[in-house]
C-alpha cells in the first residue's frame, strides 16, 4: 500500500511539473492596437475573433504561444474604415484571412512578468516581433466550477510597412501598438 501512495505522490511530483496546455478562450481574449492617426490622435481598435493555444512550464520557467486572429474581425468602431481596413489597401482580409502570431521562445520571470519571441504574419509576411508580458495571472475560475485559467496581458510594437502596409505612410502613422489581453482554459 505504502508503494501505491509513492508512485500517486511522484506522478502527481511530476505532472505539476510538466507543461500545461491552454486553450485561448474567444470571448475573453481580444488583440488591441494603437496608431497615430494623421499626427492628430491615436486611433483604437481591435480583433473580435481569436483563437489558439499557449502552453505554461512553470518549472523550466518557459512555455509557448500560438494564435489566429481573424483578420476580418477588425473593428474601430466606424464600419466605413473598418471596410477599408480589410481592403487590398491595409490588411486584406479577403486574400490573408488570418493574421498569426507564433513564438519562438518564452522566458517566464519569477515575478509572473515574461518576454515572448515570435513571428508575427500579416498579409503572408512573418517578422519576428516580441511581445512584454506585464502579468500572468492563474487560478481556479471563480464564477465556473472546475475550470482553471491562466490570463495575461502583453504589449509589442512593429512597423505595418515591414509587413506591405503601405497605404497613407506616413499620414497615417508606421509604428502600431500591440495589447493582448488573454484569458486561456487549461486543457
Amino acid at each position: 500500500m505504502r508503494k501505491v501512495f509513492v508512485a500517486l505522490a511522484l506522478m502527481t511530483a511530476v505532472s505539476a511539473q510538466a507543461a500545461e496546455s491552454y486553450k485561448i478562450d474567444p470571448f475573453h481574449t481580444f488583440p488591441n492596437f494603437r496608431i497615430n492617426h494623421l499626427g492628430f490622435s491615436t486611433m483604437h481598435g481591435r480583433f473580435g475573433k481569436t483563437e489558439g493555444m499557449l502552453t505554461i512550464d512553470w518549472a523550466k520557467n518557459t512555455g509557448s504561444v500560438d494564435i489566429t486572429i481573424d483578420a476580418a474581425s477588425v473593428d474601430t468602431g466606424m464600419k466605413k474604415r473598418d471596410d477599408h481596413l480589410r481592403s487590398p489597401d491595409f490588411i486584406n482580409a479577403a486574400e490573408f484571412p488570418e493574421i498569426t502570431y507564433k513564438s519562438t521562445k518564452v522566458t517566464i520571470n519569477k515575478d509572473k512578468t515574461a518576454k515572448v519571441e515570435g513571428n508575427l504574419t500579416i498579409m503572408g509576411v512573418s517578422k519576428p516581433v516580441a511581445l512584454d508580458v506585464k502579468s500572468i495571472n492563474c487560478g481556479d475560475h471563480p464564477m465556473q466550477k472546475g475550470v482553471y485559467v491562466c490570463g495575461f496581458d502583453a504589449e509589442g510594437k512593429f512597423k505595418r510597412s515591414d509587413f506591405g502596409v503601405t497605404y497613407a505612410l506616413p499620414a497615417v502613422g508606421d509604428e502600431m501598438m500591440l495589447s493582448l489581453e488573454v484569458e486561456a482554459h487549461r486543457q
